[in-house]
């Protein structure tokens, strides 16, 4: 495989390349588009607020070659925290549609009932539920934690394409997968063998 990272302005792209090098899989950034074209699998990173992240993405006229990749040649594709959240049609965090490659909404952990009166962001690790059969978590350690920071959540409009739940107050998506487009909230990069694990079941997929 060859992993390419999107380097649109956004995320820990090195520490991405760093894990897949321990890994012993090829990956690189990629900030053009004729940068992408070798990609076997491609990671959306992505840090901070909605609007920024798709503003950002629109602006490095990377965003029609990715579709062209994701829809139509079907490239395994990972987004990653707001990575993930952008994949969505859109959210309560902006005012910007998301790209709406999974079906969803973006939501606030505090316009819910159930874990309005939490901390925020949810920070730190946390364990998460696998379902059975998705492509990230074929095979994973027992007892999986990842690390989180974040204050929204993704909510999908089709169960079946929750691949992985995690709870803080409410329970949530914290993996999505739809096809061959896949999104994570928590973060590998930092949260050790969980997440070599889960970059290099990507890598197959």
């Amino acid at each position: 495989p060859m992993i390419r990272i999107v380097d649109y302005g956004l995320g820990n792209i090195n520490a991405f390349l760093t894990l897949y090098k321990r890994l012993g899989i090829a990956a690189a950034a990629a900030s053009t588009t004729a940068a992408l074209d070798d990609a076997t699998h491609l990671i959306l990173p992505g840090v901070g607020a909605f609007d920024h992240a798709i503003e950002l993405l629109e602006g490095s006229g990377l965003r029609p070659k990715l579709e062209e990749m994701v829809h139509e040649r079907k490239i395994p594709v990972l987004g990653i925290c707001v990575g993930m959240q952008i994949l969505a049609n859109s959210s309560e965090e902006g005012e910007l549609p998301g790209l709406g490659w999974v079906p969803g909404r973006v939501r606030s952990f505090r316009t819910t009932e159930a874990s309005h009166h939490l901390p925020m962001p949810h920070m730190g690790w946390n364990d998460i539920q696998p379902i059975a059969g998705s492509p990230l978590f074929t095979p994973f350690p027992a007892d999986p934690r990842f690390y989180f920071l974040h204050s929204f959540f993704f909510e999908c409009d089709d169960a079946a394409h929750v691949s992985a739940t995690a709870d803080y107050g409410v329970q949530f998506a914290c993996a999505v997968s739809a096809n061959n487009i896949h999104g994570l909230q928590c973060h590998p990069e930092k949260s050790h063998g969980y997440g070599m694990a889960l970059l290099k079941n990507f890598a197959n997929a």
